[in-house]
């Protein structure tokens, strides 16, 4: 579970002599996957099984994760509303909503960018299930237009039980944003979440994606006009989630997917209008997460600039959106030369994106796939370098490089060899902080399993979990590449959906990559950037 504490903004910067030394580094690391290629069919199809562990609510006859059982299926009875479904995010059992839907949206930007390559490795079928069961619980979630609700279950009694979810006696309450009770950042999310899912859904399945977008375009609506943040309005996830960047990067982030959605002009009228006061084209930041959207809201805003997709009036603002995108894209090469401190992202030893110590890996898998659609972006456009602070000027080959270098980080390619995707290669960790996934599973044993015996009979066992959390990506190791296997070190060891989400497009891509690669002879598993080359 992140903590409120993670989700500070400030990164170390690093030297270019000590930039170049840490590429060589994450190219020539990781003894078990150097010099071998990367299955990333087999990553794609593992990461799309972890959404299935992870649902909540009555399985389906479909569902591949047989361990897991139908959960939660009174959630809402109290309130009088249905809300059966969704996802846990990670390891315990609240369904918080403002990450379940940053994991939607990059779900299907994954698609909306990837669609054809997950569909060529015969997973789009389960990618779309993985959307819809989120889409799904937002439509039941969001019971009047100006009314959401957020949270289910309360995460300070749910961290003293140590459960199956099949077995919960833990608290379902049930926790809403309305009009006295406003909540722009997590309104704003769903929002984004059901715009990017209508685009998903728009050939397959045009009725549905039509009442997303009317949801969509009513949640914006609430979250724009009675404007406030969900953690003042619900005081039990302040321990949890707190939405420490406020709600002004939603608003945009929500308003450029309604765009791309319908292709109305107002949705950019409001992100060019915004951009000052909202701080999209004034804060310069180093991570992108279930917290902090501005990176994604400045590649978007750039993707449009790139292709031309603008009215005159919009080009200064939307040009100074791409600065501080490219400046993101710089920070996580390390190539900005001014800014300070903060101007570019730590590295560990081995070539990690470093941003902190807690759940490091949604970072590193967020920013990989911001750097490949970036680089997608600018290919498309013809442009061939990025613009970093302080006049550098960087390839645009080397972008998606380093974000091939991330993915290939994840997966073993690394000081130790280990893959952070669990189930995928040889070596992963087998203790993984997950409630479900370290108890004998339910269809095994339907005997009861009490608030603490999970706690003395499974918890604290040395042994790996029972159950494998296939796909899922962990927490990860510390800035300096030091990783400790242990259901206790839930820093490190506790995964969640937002880790996984955006690397479902990444998998699909890079496995047409390899393929293509194949096709053409190549035989480098791991690609050198232009500076490491030079080295």
């Amino acid at each position: 579970m992140s903590s409120a504490a993670a989700t500070a903004t400030s990164c170390h910067g690093l030297g270019v002599a000590l930039l170049v030394l840490l590429l060589v580094a994450a190219v020539l690391g990781g003894a078990e996957a150097e010099g071998k290629a990367h299955n990333y069919e087999d990553a794609l199809q593992k990461s799309l099984l972890y959404f299935e562990a992870q649902r909540s609510g009555r399985l389906p006859h479909s569902q591949r994760v047989a361990w897991r059982h139908h959960s939660g299926l009174t959630d809402g009875l109290e309130q009088g509303v249905d809300l059966v479904g969704g996802y846990y995010d990670a390891g315990d059992h609240v369904k918080f909503g403002l990450p379940m839907a940053f994991t939607v949206t990059m779900l299907s930007w994954s698609l909306i960018e990837y669609g054809g390559d997950v569909a060529d490795a015969g997973e789009l079928g389960h990618a779309l299930e993985a959307v819809k069961w989120g889409t799904d619980y937002f439509i039941k979630a969001h019971t009047r237009p100006d009314e959401l609700w957020a949270e289910v279950g309360d995460g300070d009694t749910d961290h003293y039980c140590w459960q199956r979810p099949e077995d919960m006696t833990t608290s379902r309450q049930a926790y809403k944003v309305d009009r006295d009770h406003p909540g722009s950042d997590v309104a704003g999310e769903t929002a984004a979440a059901m715009a990017a899912a209508s685009i998903v859904f728009r050939d397959s399945n045009p009725h549905y994606a039509h009442l997303l977008l009317h949801h969509a375009q009513q949640l914006f609506d609430f979250a724009d006009k009675y404007r406030g943040k969900y953690d003042s309005s619900i005081a039990e996830v302040k321990s949890y989630y707190a939405s420490v960047s406020g709600y002004k990067d939603e608003l945009l982030w929500a308003a450029l997917w309604l765009h791309r959605a319908t292709g109305r002009a107002d949705y950019l009228d409001y992100v060019v209008d915004n951009a000052d006061s909202f701080g999209g084209t004034g804060w310069p930041i180093n991570e992108f997460s279930w917290d902090v959207k501005y990176a994604g809201v400045q590649i978007l805003a750039a993707r449009l600039l790139l292709r031309g997709e603008h009215a005159t009036r919009h080009r200064s603002t939307l040009e100074r959106y791409r600065a501080k995108a490219e400046r993101y894209v710089c920070a996580c090469l390390g190539r900005n030369t001014e800014g300070g401190a903060d101007a570019n992202v730590e590295r560990s030893p081995g070539g990690m994106l470093y941003i902190r110590q807690w759940n490091n890996m949604q970072y590193v898998t967020s920013a990989a796939f911001l750097l490949s659609v970036y680089s997608d972006y600018l290919a498309e456009a013809g442009a061939r370098t990025v613009s970093c602070a302080g006049g550098e000027t960087v390839a645009a080959e080397e972008v998606f490089a380093l974000a091939r270098a991330q993915v290939d980080y994840v997966l073993g390619t690394n000081p130790r060899g280990v893959s952070y995707l669990v189930g995928y290669g040889s070596k992963y960790p087998n203790r993984v902080h997950h409630r479900a996934a370290s108890i004998v599973p339910y269809k095994h044993s339907k005997e009861f399993i009490g608030c603490t015996q999970g706690f003395d009979h499974w918890f604290g066992r040395r042994s790996s979990n029972p159950n494998v959390l296939v796909g899922a990506i962990v927490g990860g190791p510390d800035r300096r590449d030091r990783f400790r296997d242990n259901r206790e070190n839930y820093m490190q060891t506790e995964a969640c959906t937002y880790n996984t989400a955006p690397m479902v497009g990444m998998f699909a891509k890079l496995h047409r990559m390899a393929r293509q690669e194949r096709e053409h002879g190549s035989t480098t598993p791991v690609p050198v950037t232009s500076t490491a080359a030079e080295v």
